[in-house]
């Protein structure tokens, strides 16, 4: 998993259980709620043991595959707003440490139990894309903040006002 997959991971993964009512039928729906949110994982779960479903449903079946990509995909993301600084605030306050995850990217990256190495700061920056000179780590910090923030809020994340995206 990419660097910037777990921290939307522990993100939106922590908000998910903190908001059952969102994150329930999302996270039930393949295993419990087939015919609601799940009809493109249930002919995908039922198309191994009623064959003949399968055939005749064909068509309908690439068009539920199709379906579930496109309703797991804003299940995850921007479906939902995510409360981001009570996620992050719990996260610090269980560090016994202080953190200001509001303004350093090395401390968002603690918080959550990611490593927060240069090399990983590196690898991050690679991802979204960063152009500046990665030596630099001050430089390169700052913005990888900024563009995390951005990202998350452009993920259905909720930021503090406080916070520049």
């Amino acid at each position: 998993m990419s660097v910037f997959g777990k921290i939307m991971s522990a993100i939106f993964g922590s908000s998910a259980s903190a908001t059952p009512a969102g994150a329930t039928p999302a996270g039930a729906t393949p295993a419990g709620a087939a015919p609601t949110g799940a009809k493109p994982a249930s002919p995908t779960s039922a198309s191994a043991t009623p064959t003949s479903a399968k055939p005749a449903g064909g068509a309908a079946a690439p068009a539920a595959g199709g379906g579930g990509s496109a309703a797991a995909a804003p299940a995850a993301a921007p479906a939902k707003t995510v409360e981001v600084a009570p996620i992050l605030d719990k996260a610090v306050a269980a560090k016994h440490e202080k953190l200001e995850w509001r303004t350093s990217i090395v401390d968002l990256m603690k918080a959550l139990d990611i490593d927060s190495s240069l090399a990983a700061r590196k690898e991050l920056a690679k991802e979204l894309g960063y152009t500046g000179d990665t030596n630099d780590s001050a430089s390169m910090n700052v913005w990888l903040h900024k563009q995390v923030m951005a990202k998350l809020a452009a993920n259905g994340g909720k930021l503090p006002p406080e916070i520049k995206h």
